[in-house]
């Protein structure tokens, strides 16, 4: 193996795997492509950090929410009444609405995959799945998190 072999090798694993895999001519397409979804504008699946900013907003809220009505002074219990304020404003307007409020600030909602409301259970299970965290960052490549391909969900611009 010559020098440019071994720098193509060791920048391909660098790189990652899509890269890599890029490199030897698989095509992934668009974020939502495989959705049916547009590549840009109304439609599209929103960008990652849209849905990061939209989660601090709605966080945020539910946290001064949680803080005037149920905390008050206890620093100790703020977390959890965060917690149960940013759940039941979740199921309730992602259910009705298609939006919280840090969502809609965003220009974002949430539909089910084939572009309907999303059901009561779907964002039950949605917002269950989010408030575990874990899901939330486990992407796949449509950069959906595993609370949504769970609740057969997708986050759009609007």
């Amino acid at each position: 193996m010559d020098d440019a072999e071994k720098r193509q090798a060791i920048g391909s694993w660098l790189s990652g795997p899509r890269s890599a895999a890029e490199d030897m001519g698989v095509d992934f397409g668009y974020r939502g492509q495989r959705l049916g979804m547009p590549e840009t504008g109304p439609g599209s699946v929103a960008p990652v950090g849209r849905r990061i900013a939209a989660l601090v907003v709605d966080w945020l809220l539910c946290q001064l929410i949680a803080y005037g009505l149920f905390a008050g002074g206890d620093s100790r219990s703020l977390g959890l009444w965060t917690m149960v304020v940013f759940f039941v404003m979740t199921v309730l307007l992602v259910g009705t609405l298609g939006f919280t409020p840090g969502k809609r600030i965003m220009r974002i909602r949430v539909v089910a995959e084939n572009g309907a409301r999303l059901g009561f259970v779907g964002t039950v299970v949605r917002s269950v799945l989010l408030c575990l965290l874990i899901p939330a960052v486990v992407f796949d490549r449509d950069t959906r998190g595993l609370h949504d391909r769970v609740a057969r969900a997708v986050e759009v611009r609007f």
